[in-house]
């Protein structure tokens, strides 16, 4: 079905870009997906997307993020184009005042949403094996690069888009936990050993012939790479709820995944960063239920509860391991369904 074109702005990057010739010719579909930006996929002389981000994100609390964020998306999918460019879409141009890049469309057919696959029940371990260790790579490699840290030195549009909505917006809702997340906001801030994607989440990663796929890195910043390690892990977590049938192969996916990361961290000793996740991981859980994005596959009060009572007390007491958390998860789980 044919749109239009989707924005004048839009119109004028894809022709000053080389990417269409014959706007009238060519057509425009929108795609579902994530709330911060506008995407349309756009055949013309070849079929790809364009992506616009949106100054305010969409979902019900108000969220406001600068559209200066694409930039550092398109300077990280370049960046992973050199470490691992199967695990990317290919970049074909960018508007970084417009806050707009175009990159290759992925078919559906061939590339599957990892999120759908997990909520479906088809739980593939080689997958969160494969997602673990090009996680790894990447990090590495960002960590060993001299220039990363200038060119990724998003602090404020970081703190803005995840440890606002997520950490500070729950301690504004658990105000007796307010000091542990606030002190977790802090340390993150202030914990940089190499390039963080900040959206490693199931949503964005795609299932392809090659292997993982990662998409929308918006939120990418020179920071701790616990962050990324933590937001996956608490989305294999937490999807165990909805999907009670799969629990156990979730589980297996979540300690996989973890065996994946960890033995490849070379920038610092391994059980820091797996400390720091494991501190930090109560604190997203938490967050997915409260904070301003709440995951929106669990919807009764008793779930809601259990993740609650689950991540409060995770956080008073963090573990040192992330097989401590995988371990209490199941107990919790059990112990809360009767």
């Amino acid at each position: 079905m044919d749109f239009g074109t989707p924005d004048p702005a839009v119109a004028d990057f894809l022709i000053s870009a080389g990417l269409v010739r014959d706007l009238a010719a060519a057509r425009f579909r929108p795609l579902a997906g994530g709330v911060s930006s506008d995407i349309w996929l756009v055949e013309a002389e070849r079929t790809f997307c364009v992506k616009r981000a949106l100054p305010r994100l969409r979902v019900a609390a108000e969220w406001l993020a600068p559209i200066e964020r694409s930039v550092y998306e398109a300077a990280w999918l370049k960046g992973v184009a050199k470490i691992l460019p199967q695990a990317v879409p290919q970049l074909l141009a960018e508007d970084s005042d417009a806050g707009i890049f175009a990159m290759d469309y992925l078919d559906p057919a061939q590339y599957r949403c990892w999120k759908a696959e997990l909520l479906a029940g088809r739980v593939d371990e080689t997958v969160a094996a494969a997602v673990g260790s090009h996680l790894a790579t990447i990090h590495s490699a960002f960590a060993r690069d001299p220039h990363s840290r200038a060119r990724f030195a998003t602090d404020g549009i970081f703190r803005s888009i995840r440890l606002e909505p997520y950490l500070l917006a729950t301690a504004q809702v658990h105000t007796d936990l307010a000091p542990i997340l606030h002190a977790l906001c802090e340390r993150t801030l202030h914990s940089g050993r190499t390039v963080v994607h900040g959206d490693i989440s199931p949503k964005n990663i795609l299932i392809g012939p090659n292997g993982p796929v990662f998409l929308d890195a918006e939120c990418a910043w020179y920071g701790d790479p616990a962050f990324d390690l933590a937001f996956c892990l608490n989305h294999l977590l937490l999807k165990t709820l909805p999907v009670p049938a799969a629990r156990r192969r979730l589980l297996g996916a979540f300690s996989v995944l973890t065996d994946a990361y960890l033995p490849q961290v070379d920038w610092e000793p391994p059980q820091d960063v797996e400390r720091r996740a494991a501190s930090l991981l109560p604190g997203l859980l938490l967050a997915r239920i409260d904070g301003k994005s709440p995951v929106e596959y669990i919807t009764e009060e008793a779930g809601k509860a259990l993740v609650r009572s689950v991540a409060r007390r995770l956080l008073a007491s963090p573990p040192d391991t992330l097989a401590a958390i995988g371990a209490e998860w199941p107990a919790a789980i059990v112990k809360g369904s009767k």
